[in-house]
């Protein structure tokens, strides 16, 4: 396991392959830690992370506030996602790279784009997480969780999360900050020492920010549309990944390639391959 301290944060990295540099936002949600891109969904299934790192080198890396990288207790934002993404590859004395976000990762691909676009060679967009439907279990999970901290306090955040291993995802009450609580003892002091009136405000705003639209959550359309980095977009085709959120990025991105291709037919076989050819590997 190697660690870089990115924005305050320790980052949880590794590095597989060798070729041109491949940074790798990961999927899965607010578990968005790098082995998903061995064992999650898809993924897995078509063996990506094994044919890229053939022909490139695979950067991969734990979200902050998920898997092993640390975190702050803030209104988390899709910059400072992307912010993490981009001093994880100044520590790597990577000056341009071509960026791959699977699921959520693609927000934070995209908005990567937008704020560093000198920094980004190609994207792909795999699976983007968006929609209607997505939005609204977002919303609802923050909720759950605020309903939690009204009943049981912040400590009874701390006691929960340390009781288990369920994740945010997979179990609300526990917050968006599980996995800092459980890994960093400061880190859970100071949270069970705040105000709880404080936190609902901070939560509530990170819940409307972050997913504040019924398609990808990320960057602005009007900001997307200026990019001149070609991007493959490679769709999804259930509630949290809707085609239409696949759609709205090609509509949204000047140098957008829509691999029209239903999920059955993203295999092992014909996905890698689609990628590697896109990227030039």
């Amino acid at each position: 396991m190697s660690l870089a301290i990115v924005d305050g944060i320790s980052t949880r990295y590794e590095v597989d392959g060798s070729g041109p540099p491949l940074l790798m936002c990961s999927p899965g949600g607010f578990n968005a830690k790098l082995e998903n891109w061995r064992t999650h969904g898809i993924y897995r299934r078509t063996n990506l992370l094994a044919h890229l790192a053939e022909r490139f080198t695979c950067i991969r890396f734990d979200r902050r506030e998920a898997g092993s990288s640390g975190g702050r207790l803030e209104r988390v934002t899709w910059a400072d996602y992307a912010r993490q993404a981009l001093g994880l590859l100044d520590h790597l004395g990577i000056e341009r790279a071509n960026l791959i976000g699977g699921c959520v990762g693609c927000s934070v691909v995209a908005q990567f784009a937008v704020s560093y676009p000198g920094r980004v060679s190609r994207m792909v967009l795999f699976s983007p997480a968006g929609g209607v439907k997505y939005r609204m279990t977002q919303h609802d999970r923050f909720a759950r969780h605020l309903a939690f901290v009204r009943e049981n306090g912040l400590q009874g955040v701390i006691e929960l999360a340390l009781s288990g291993d369920s994740d945010f995802s997979k179990d609300p009450r526990v917050g968006p900050w599980v996995t800092v609580i459980r890994t960093d003892p400061e880190f859970a002091k100071a949270y069970a020492d705040g105000d709880a009136e404080r936190y609902r405000v901070l939560v509530t705003g990170m819940a409307r920010t972050l997913f504040d639209r019924d398609t990808v959550p990320g960057p602005e359309p009007e900001d997307l549309l200026r990019l001149d980095i070609p991007a493959l977009i490679v769709p999804g085709e259930d509630t949290s990944h809707a085609p239409s959120a696949a759609r709205y990025l090609q509509e949204c991105l000047p140098l957008a390639e829509y691999w029209d291709v239903p999920v059955a037919a993203q295999t092992e076989t014909t996905a890698p391959a689609k990628v590697l050819e896109f990227l030039g590997g």
